[in-house]
C-alpha cells in the first residue's frame, strides 16, 4: 500500500496547475457519456411508441423531431469530446512538464556518489521514456477508468430499468473478464519490467558512443561497437516481441469472452422478447448498452496492463526522487584562513579497498602545492573529500580548512572557494564565451580574455572565425584536448576561487604551454592556495611543497630540491621523465622562478 500512496501523491503533485483542465475532462467525460446513453431510449421510444401499430400519431407524422433529438444529441456529444480531447493534451503536457522539472531539479542536487553508481543512460531513460509511459497512464488510463465508471453505472441503470434478469447475466461476465485481465497484469508487468530496463542499457550504450566517438575511431573500434549495440538491441527487440505475443493472446482471448458475451445477451434477449417478457424497442436498447458496456469492461484489461507499465515507471521515477539529495542550504562556519590539513584521513569507495591510509598533511594558504602519484594512488579522490563530493566519516579522520572540520563548513561556500579543473573537462554545447563565462555570469567581455590569456588560449579562441563566440561542439569534441583543458582553466581563473586545484589538467598541453600557464598563474594569483596533481614532474617541480602518493599513502614529502636529493620514488620519476640535457638545464637554477 505506500508505494501505491506514494504514486498517488506523485500523480496528484504532478497535477499542479492542471488541476482544472482535468476538472473539465471529467466534467466533459461524464457529460458525453449521459449523452450517448440518451441514443438507445430514443431508439427504444420510437420502435416502442412510434413506428408500432399503436403508436403516437403525432411522432409518426413528424419523425423529423426524432432526427433532430439525434442531431442535437450528436452535436452536444461532439462539443463534449472536442472539450475532452483540448483539456487532456493540456493537462497531459503540463502534467508531463512537472515531473520532467522535478527529475531534473532532482538530479541537480544528488550527490556525486549517486551519480557515479548510476549509468547517464539510464537516467536519461527514467527522465524521458519513464515520464511519457507514466503521462500516457494518466491522461489515457486514469481518465478512461473515471469514463468507464460512468458508463458502467449508467448503462447498468438504464438496463436494470429494463429487465433485471438479463442485467444480472450481462454482469455475471464482469468477474470472468476482470479476472482473465488480473493474470495478464502480472505477466505483462514482469516483462515490461525488463524491456524497460535493457532499454535503459541501450540508451547508455548510444550515449557513451556519442560522447566516446574520438576513443572509438582513433581505436578503430567500430566493429566492436556495432556488435555490442546489435547484441544489446537484439536482447531488446526480442522483449519487446515477447510483449507484443503477451498483448495479442491478451486482446485475442479478450475480444473472444467478451463478443460471447454479447452473442449469449442478444440469445437471450430475443428469448425474453419472444416471451413478451421485453419489448422490441427494449430488446434492441438492452443489445446496445450491453455492447456499450461490454467493451469498457474489456478496456480495464488494457488498463491494468497499462497499469502495469506505468507501476515500473513509476518506480524507476521515485528511485530518483527518493534519492537523498546534497543539503547546500545547510548552514555552516566561515574559517577566517584557508590552510588546509589532512588529520589521518583513511577513505574507500563503495565494495572497494582503501584508497588512502592514514594521510598527514598541510597545505600553507596562498602557496602551490603538488601531488605527484601514479594512476590509482588517491590523487583525485583528496580534491573529491576536500569539496565534500564525496563524505569523510567521523572515524576515518579529519579535513579542516583554517582550522574548521570541512564537515562543519557549508556545501555551498565549499563549492564557491574552492575552483577544481579535471584531467577530462566537461564544455557544454555553446559558445567559447559562454563557457568560460559559466563561473562568472556576469563577467565582462574583458574579465573573460584575461582569463583566457592566463590560461594561454586568447590566442587559439582568437584564431577561429567567430572568435569567442564559436560554438563547441558536445562535450568539446570539435576542440583539441589541449583547448578544452585550457578554456576549462580560464572558467576556474574566472570565479577568482581562493583555492584553486588542477587535477591533471595541463596534461594534454606541450611542456612549453604548461610553463607558460604556470607562470602566468604565480604572477596573476599570487594569494591564491594552488594544489596542482600531475604525474609531470616539471608541472609540479616549482610547487612550494610536494607530495608523492603510492598507493594512498604518503611515500615523500618535500621541495624539488630535497626530492631530488634523497633519491626515492620522486627522482626516479624524475630519472626517466628529464633527460641529461634538461636536468643540468633545471639543477642549473633556470627552473627556479629566480
Amino acid at each position: 500500500m505506500k508505494k501505491e500512496r506514494t504514486r498517488i501523491g506523485l500523480i496528484l503533485k504532478f497535477t499542479y496547475g492542471a488541476r482544472k483542465y482535468f476538472a473539465i475532462v471529467l466534467f466533459a467525460s461524464l457529460a458525453s457519456t449521459c449523452l450517448n446513453a440518451l441514443i438507445p431510449r430514443i431508439f427504444r421510444f420510437a420502435i416502442d411508441s412510434v413506428l408500432g401499430t399503436n403508436g403516437i400519431p403525432f411522432f409518426k407524422e413528424h419523425l423529423w423531431i426524432l432526427a433532430l433529438g439525434v442531431i442535437g444529441i450528436a452535436l452536444l456529444n461532439g462539443t463534449a469530446i472536442f472539450l475532452y480531447r483540448t483539456y487532456t493534451a493540456k493537462a497531459g503536457e503540463i502534467f508531463a512538464k512537472n515531473m520532467r522539472d522535478l527529475l531534473f531539479q532532482h538530479v541537480q542536487r544528488l550527490p556525486m556518489k549517486w551519480h557515479s553508481e548510476n549509468q547517464t543512460g539510464d537516467i536519461i531513460q527514467r527522465c524521458t521514456a519513464d515520464v511519457e509511459v507514466i503521462r500516457n497512464f494518466v491522461i489515457t488510463q486514469v481518465l478512461e477508468v473515471f469514463r468507464t465508471i460512468f458508463l458502467v453505472v449508467i448503462s447498468l441503470s438504464m438496463m436494470a430499468s429494463m429487465n433485471v434478469k438479463l442485467t444480472l447475466t450481462a454482469v455475471a461476465f464482469i468477474p470472468i473478464i476482470v479476472g482473465y485481465s488480473g493474470i495478464f497484469f502480472h505477466l505483462i508487468s514482469k516483462n515490461f519490467t525488463a524491456a524497460d530496463e535493457a532499454e535503459g542499457e541501450l540508451s547508455t550504450v548510444v550515449q557513451e558512443n556519442a560522447t566516446g566517438v574520438r576513443v572509438i575511431r582513433a581505436f578503430g573500434r567500430e566493429k566492436f561497437e556495432i556488435d555490442h549495440f546489435d547484441e544489446k538491441n537484439h536482447i531488446y527487440a526480442n522483449l519487446w516481441i515477447r510483449l507484443g505475443t503477451l498483448s495479442g493472446l491478451y486482446w485475442g482471448i479478450g475480444d473472444l469472452i467478451t463478443g460471447f458475451q454479447i452473442i449469449f445477451i442478444i440469445v437471450l434477449g430475443a428469448v425474453e422478447a419472444v416471451h413478451g417478457n421485453i419489448t422490441a424497442g427494449e430488446f434492441v436498447a438492452f443489445a446496445s448498452y450491453n455492447t456499450t458496456l461490454a467493451w469498457p469492461i474489456r478496456g480495464l484489461g488494457r488498463i491494468l496492463s497499462e497499469m502495469s507499465k506505468a507501476g515500473v515507471s513509476f518506480d524507476r521515477v521515485n528511485y530518483i526522487l527518493d534519492s537523498m539529495e546534497e543539503n547546500m542550504s545547510e548552514e555552516g562556519e566561515i574559517p577566517d584562513a584557508l590552510d588546509i590539513q589532512f588529520r589521518g584521513v583513511t577513505f574507500g569507495y563503495e565494495s572497494r579497498q582503501n584508497v588512502l591510509e592514514d594521510m598527514n598533511f598541510e597545505i600553507a594558504e596562498g602557496t602551490t602545492y603538488g601531488i605527484l602519484g601514479g594512476t590509482g594512488s588517491g590523487k583525485s579522490t583528496i580534491i573529491h573529500l576536500l569539496d565534500r563530493l564525496y563524505e569523510l566519516n567521523e572515524r576515518n579522520g579529519k579535513i579542516t580548512i583554517g582550522g574548521i572540520d570541512i564537515r562543519r563548513i557549508s556545501k555551498k561556500w565549499l563549492r564557491e572557494h574552492i575552483g577544481m579543473v579535471l584531467q577530462e573537462p566537461f564544455l557544454f554545447s555553446r559558445t567559447i564565451r559562454e563557457n568560460i563565462a559559466a563561473a562568472n555570469p556576469k563577467a565582462s567581455m574583458e574579465e573573460i580574455r584575461e582569463a583566457a590569456k592566463i590560461a594561454c588560449v586568447d590566442e587559439a579562441i582568437m584564431a577561429f572565425p567567430d572568435g569567442y563566440d564559436t560554438l563547441v561542439g558536445e562535450r568539446g569534441v570539435t576542440l583539441s584536448g589541449g583547448q578544452r583543458q585550457r578554456i576549462a582553466i580560464a572558467r576556474v581563473l574566472l570565479a577568482k576561487s581562493p583555492i584553486m586545484i588542477f587535477d591533471d589538467s595541463l596534461s594534454a598541453v606541450d611542456a612549453e604551454t604548461d610553463t607558460k600557464i604556470r607562470h602566468a598563474l604565480r604572477e596573476k594569483m599570487k594569494h591564491a592556495t594552488v594544489i596542482l596533481i600531475s604525474h609531470r614532474i616539471t608541472t609540479l617541480m616549482e610547487a612550494d611543497q610536494i607530495m608523492v602518493l603510492n598507493h594512498g599513502k604518503i611515500e615523500e614529502m618535500g621541495s624539488h630540491r630535497e626530492l631530488i636529493r634523497k633519491c626515492g620514488i620522486y627522482r626516479k620519476i624524475y630519472d626517466i621523465q628529464m633527460n641529461q640535457d634538461d636536468r643540468r638545464l633545471i639543477e642549473g637554477g633556470a627552473f627556479d622562478g629566480e
